[in-house]
């Protein structure tokens, strides 16, 4: 009796600790139903002590989630197994899509501690799933009466889908194997994050701290006047330059001084490469051998040949050849533009050997005087509000969209402007986009669009979160944010992904927006960058800040012509990523050699200037090694292809034709993944696409 009593109390006591716990977890913030506006994310409640427990706690209902389909009595269905799978899991994508996008846009030292907790229990959780026999034996039961069930296009691309994606997540890997795999894809998670926090933390460490006025000879004003900001910023005397973008490509490319320019040059392209606790070299060599030896579990020859089976490319001989195609197409075009930069320099007194810390200097010296496109007469024109308000307005133009700011939405940062995306035509809800622009310590560099939810359709038609984020030139006191031209082609391209994901209009969330074909995601993003140059689209916003002058037709002309210049310089440098990245990824055996060996015998062939000892792209690359772009880094050059091709469509028949841009919207917008890419595109061209339309475009062909 003494026993039962004890037992008793035990229980009882268990479950007031129980019931105690899951009264708290229905306060965290994370968990609880969102009342805001379009139930966005409410920042100003969410602390990042709340992410562990609501993770964990979304974890086990997920658990339970897929424990009840796997274990359904009734006989398999698309319906109660495929689309139920589909469907599980919502409040584990909210929280850990909301954790993980401001990991890379807004975090701290917590957050990348809690990043590296965080991803194995995720990695588990995935693994469980599709290592699970029983859930995968319905799924397959259903795969196998494909042809025989009612299945629209999207049901069965979400089919196919589904069950490729447990072949590719180990569900047929024999038993003895599988915790293998469980380790490798853990560890994976790891790697990749720890390798994406180096390079912040390397890219943060350095700054270049200028107090002789000497030293800034030959930069333009408002580089000047940001470091003079930052400086203040700081509290250090002088002028800070770091490496983020807005500081370090005004300093690299106007900077007279060769030795400071050498600096700076080798300090960013030696990220992660100092033997030090940043350093990334043994990282990036276990990432690329576990994941060789993952694909070979799979039974793939690389693990190039792995990723490359979801793609328009499909396997990694079409890629090679594509690159080493373009190449060949490029090169000469290349060496021509080395030849006459060094020409140029020697014939303005430069005998120095020609070092990659002279290139950008000295081409933007001969462009500017070729086609005098000094940056300090282009900048006044794109001023960053006029630049968005003239993005908006050809959005407009395109898709009927507009762009309304609700200042009620809640921000993660004061920086952040928040919008409501509508289509005039249905006076219909599209989205919320968040526009995050200018850098700062806890954003990572570079540029890109995802989503804090994606759109899909249950009961009703869930519509997208998009963000946006980017590090464009802050203003200062003195002057507004005004754009650098590159500045102004990344708002745009980045600009072309947010409309791919707000004008999604698919059932399934993992078909919708962006979630394509690597090889085919970077089409709708550069498609956009084609407008950069067109006088009708210029006109709507490209007026001087001070003057209100709109942008002059001969500065117009001066960059159409300009746009070849370099065209094979540039042209070899992207495909120089590309074949770095195929190269790690087809390796056929474990790699214990030299980081720099791998990358300097790789990419030779795209080399024209003197390799510079202890910098290189590899430790650095977080595409590849910290992002979503292994062996898919080629898809930036492929897209160019498809981009030049579709423009041309545009070009023919007007570039604001709403025809055009209604069949753009229908065929490869709105579809998301609902189909195979060349059908959609297809669809849209009415024909494949050919690379002559993207030579033309640079000169190579006429």
């Amino acid at each position: 009796m003494k026993h039962t009593i004890q037992t008793i109390l035990l229980i009882i006591l268990t479950n007031q600790v129980l019931m105690a716990q899951n009264k708290d977890i229905k306060q965290n913030p994370l968990v609880m139903e969102w009342d805001t506006p379009y139930q966005t994310p409410p920042f100003n409640k969410i602390k990042t002590e709340h992410y562990k427990p609501a993770i964990e706690y979304a974890l086990k209902e997920a658990e339970k989630e897929v424990e009840k389909i796997a274990n359904n009595k009734a006989t398999a269905t698309f319906d109660n197994t495929v689309v139920a799978l589909e469907r599980s899991g919502k409040l584990l994508d909210r929280i850990t899509s909301l954790f993980f996008n401001l990991n890379e846009a807004n975090t701290n030292d917590t957050m990348q501690e809690l990043a590296i907790e965080i991803s194995p229990l995720l990695t588990k959780f995935a693994n469980d799933l599709h290592l699970n026999p029983v859930l995968f034996a319905r799924i397959k039961k259903v795969y196998e009466q494909r042809d025989d069930l009612p299945l629209t296009t999207e049901d069965r691309m979400l089919l196919d889908k589904t069950y490729k994606a447990f072949i590719q997540s180990g569900a047929m890997i024999d038993e003895q194997h599988k915790d293998e795999f469980r380790k490798i894809s853990e560890e994976l998670a790891v790697l990749t994050l720890r390798f994406n926090q180096n390079v912040l933390a390397d890219n943060n460490a350095y700054s270049l701290v200028i107090t002789d006025k000497n030293d800034l000879k030959g930069l333009p004003k408002y580089a000047i006047d940001a470091s003079a900001e930052l400086a203040r910023s700081r509290k250090v005397k002088g002028y800070v330059f770091t490496l983020d973008a807005p500081s370090y490509i005004p300093f690299i490319t106007y900077c007279d001084n060769r030795k400071l320019r050498e600096e700076i040059w080798k300090a960013y392209n030696s990220k992660a490469n100092h033997n030090d606790t940043n350093d990334n070299k043994q990282i990036l060599i276990d990432i690329v051998n576990h994941r060789l030896r993952l694909a070979q579990l799979l039974g793939y020859e690389n693990f190039a040949a792995y990723r490359l089976d979801n793609t328009m490319a499909h396997n990694p001989q079409t890629v090679n050849d594509f690159i080493t195609d373009l190449l060949a197409a490029s090169l000469p075009f290349a060496q021509q533009d080395l030849k006459q930069v060094s020409d140029y320099a020697v014939s303005k007194g430069f005998n120095e050997e020609m070092m990659r810390w002279d290139f950008t200097y000295w081409s933007e010296k001969l462009k500017n005087e070729r086609y005098s496109l000094n940056p300090e007469l282009l900048k006044p024109y794109f001023q960053l509000e006029k630049v968005r308000e003239g993005i908006f307005t050809l959005a407009e133009k395109l898709y009927d969209l507009e762009f309304r700011e609700n200042k009620t939405i809640e921000k993660y940062h004061e920086d952040v402007v928040t919008y409501e995306v509508w289509d005039k035509t249905q006076n219909r809800f599209m989205a919320v986009l968040y526009l995050d622009f200018f850098p700062r310590e806890s954003k990572r560099g570079g540029a890109w669009m995802t989503s804090f939810r994606e759109q899909h359709k249950d009961t009703t038609d869930t519509r997208p979160l998009i963000q946006m984020v980017c590090n464009f030139t802050k203003p200062t006191p003195q002057t507004p944010s005004l754009l650098i031209f590159d500045e102004f082609n990344t708002f745009l391209h980045e600009f072309g992904h947010c409309l791919h994901g707000i004008l999604t209009d698919c059932r399934y969330e993992s078909l919708s927006g962006t979630s394509v074909y690597h090889d085919f995601v970077e089409l709708p993003s550069q498609i956009m960058e084609n407008y950069a140059t067109e006088r009708e689209f210029l006109d709507m916003f490209a007026s001087h800040y001070k003057t209100g002058e709109k942008i002059p037709q001969d500065l117009i002309d001066k960059i159409i012509s300009s746009e070849r210049f370099l065209a094979g310089w540039l042209s070899i440098r992207q495909l120089f990523f590309g074949i770095i990245d195929m190269n790690w990824h087809t390796i056929i055996e474990p790699y214990a050699g030299s980081v720099e060996a791998m990358e300097t015998k790789a990419s030779q062939r795209a080399e024209l200037l003197p390799v510079v000892e202890g910098c290189m792209m590899s430790p650095q690359f977080s595409h590849i090694f910290g992002g979503g772009y292994a062996a898919g880094y080629y898809g930036y050059k492929w897209a160019e292809v498809l981009d030049a091709d579709a423009f041309s469509v545009f070009k023919a028949q007007g570039i604001f034709n709403r025809e055009v841009a209604d069949s753009f919207r229908r065929n490869i917008l709105s579809k998301g993944g609902k189909k195979d890419p060349m059908e959609l595109y297809k669809a849209f061209r009415g024909q494949s696409p050919t690379k002559d339309a993207l030579l033309r475009r640079c000169g190579f062909i006429k």
